[in-house]
């Protein structure tokens, strides 16, 4: 059987003037989990068009598609081209679970939820000749899942070549996140077993890892045996964790002995009443400046993830967020307009109040203002979303950041990192396109070596200082509001 897998590009990638190396950052590691259940004598590509054209003069039997939510024009224009040439043609991921009539329109089969139990199920259908239009997921477990088919990426268009991922969901229930809808019908959030996703790492080669987990502490016992697990190896890895794990005692510290030495970190907002609107429990009453100390006094360095548009943002928000952020010496930021996503509760809460624009799909991209602000115009958000990256990345707060820490050889670490990160774009943009973003790896992994020393004096865990920046109090400007860009 001839199969043909694609990710299409987002509607954000697809700019012909120049490319920012985030659409360049990991393989589509879901197709290539799928394509390890298919057999040996199967002819499989892989497409991702972030990276590479697609081939549209080929004649699989099978095409199989991966649509998000900004991917699903090109998606459907691609499901439709194949389903002509006589092609079966299926269609997954976040977007199709959430408006599964919409995808249906365009598909031969479509998945609903994630794909370890419905994939095998559809595959055996396929081969007796009654495969079924829809498949819902039920029967949530990575028991027996097959190494991913990394023989079909070209690692060099990938500055993160060594993406995993090692759990499915996250045990929290914020509104805004797909994460309800995508797992609805079974279980939210679960790991595979420890030896499992150490025999992954262990195929990995090279020292850099990326965990792809939208939180990879979400199960502390998982992560703690992972993390005693790879110390010794050698690695240097970055991953994504909360507020509330930073500050649970015991799994940080192996994590970074492990090799840990970034974190992205959702912050989302300080203000008590957005979080309490949006049910992020879990960073109510947390010290956000004890989360970022911690994190530096073990040397790993803090991707901020911000969200502008909450109900309780006002104009200033944007200005306060960028100042506490510099303030912090927070390396990256990664700022978001809020966006209401077909299939969550804030959607069906958008819908309801009658605040919903329009249904574009291409501008729900977190760049663009897509419902109505509580207290500022759809034209102060997204102006202040622009502003707020403008500023944190100017040279001089980049500079001030970097003054925040305590020797000169961490301060040229944030600066070489945060200015490499944004400020040499069109540098990216060149490398992306001749297909060497790979070949930056070495240097990537050279200011991540860097990290994990703890500075002189530092000592992890230690209490908050000065004033209070816990979320929900009237205090200035010392505290944040709110979510790799």
């Amino acid at each position: 059987m001839r199969v043909k897998m694609i990710l299409p590009a987002l509607t954000e990638a697809s700019s012909p003037f120049f490319r920012p190396i985030k659409y360049s950052l990991f393989p589509p590691l879901g197709l290539a989990t799928l394509a390890g259940y298919l057999d040996p004598d199967d002819e499989v590509t892989l497409t991702d068009e972030h990276v590479q054209k697609v081939d549209v003069s080929d004649e699989p039997d099978l095409v199989v598609i991966q649509v998000y939510i900004t991917s699903a024009r090109r998606a459907y224009e691609l499901a439709d081209h194949y389903r002509a040439k006589g092609a079966h043609v299926c269609l997954g991921g976040l977007h199709v679970t959430s408006l599964p009539d919409e995808a249906a329109a365009h598909a031969d089969t479509i998945f609903c939820g994630p794909g370890e139990d419905t994939w095998p199920r559809f595959l055996a259908d396929l081969r007796a000749g009654r495969p079924a239009p829809r498949y819902d997921s039920s029967e949530r477990t990575l028991a027996g899942l097959p190494p991913v088919r990394r023989d079909l990426i070209d690692r060099r268009r990938y500055l993160v070549p060594n993406s995993i991922v090692v759990s499915r969901g996250c045990p929290h229930v914020c509104d805004f996140c797909y994460k309800e809808a995508f797992f609805e019908g079974g279980k939210s959030f679960y790991t595979q077993t420890v030896d499992a996703a150490l025999a992954e790492i262990d195929r990995l080669p090279g020292r850099h890892l990326y965990f792809l987990d939208d939180h990879l502490f979400g199960n502390a016992r998982f992560a703690g045996a992972l993390f005693d697990g790879m110390r010794g190896m050698g690695r240097l890895w970055q991953a994504a964790g909360t507020v509330q794990s930073v500050l649970r005692p015991g799994v940080l510290e192996k994590a970074v002995e492990s090799g840990l030495r970034s974190l992205f970190v959702g912050f989302e907002t300080v203000n008590a009443g957005n979080l309490k609107e949006q049910r992020k429990w879990q960073n109510i009453d947390r010290d956000y400046g004890q989360v970022i100390r911690r994190l530096h006094d073990h040397g790993v360095m803090v991707n901020g993830s911000f969200v502008f548009g909450m109900d309780q943002d006002d104009p200033s928000v944007f200005g306060r967020t960028v100042e506490w952020a510099v303030g912090q010496g927070i390396e990256t930021a990664t700022f978001h307009i809020m966006t209401p996503y077909p299939g969550t509760r804030l959607y069906a809460r958008m819908v309801k109040e009658g605040r919903i624009l329009h249904s574009d799909w291409d501008r729900y991209d977190t760049r663009t203002v897509v419902f109505e602000p509580a207290r500022m115009t759809a034209a102060q958000l997204e102006d202040g979303y622009w502003r707020a990256y403008r500023d944190f990345y100017r040279w001089r707060n980049i500079a001030r950041g970097a003054a925040t820490k305590p020797t000169l050889r961490g301060k040229a670490r944030h600066a070489a990192y945060a200015g490499g990160w944004k400020k040499f774009e069109p540098a990216w943009d060149v490398v992306i396109r001749a297909k060497r973003a790979g070949a930056a790896l070495p240097l990537l992994e050279s200011v991540l070596s860097g990290f994990g020393a703890r500075p002189a004096g530092a000592r992890a865990g230690r209490p908050a200082a000065g004033r209070g920046e816990r979320p929900g109090g009237d205090t200035p400007v010392t505290i944040a509001e709110t979510r790799l860009s």
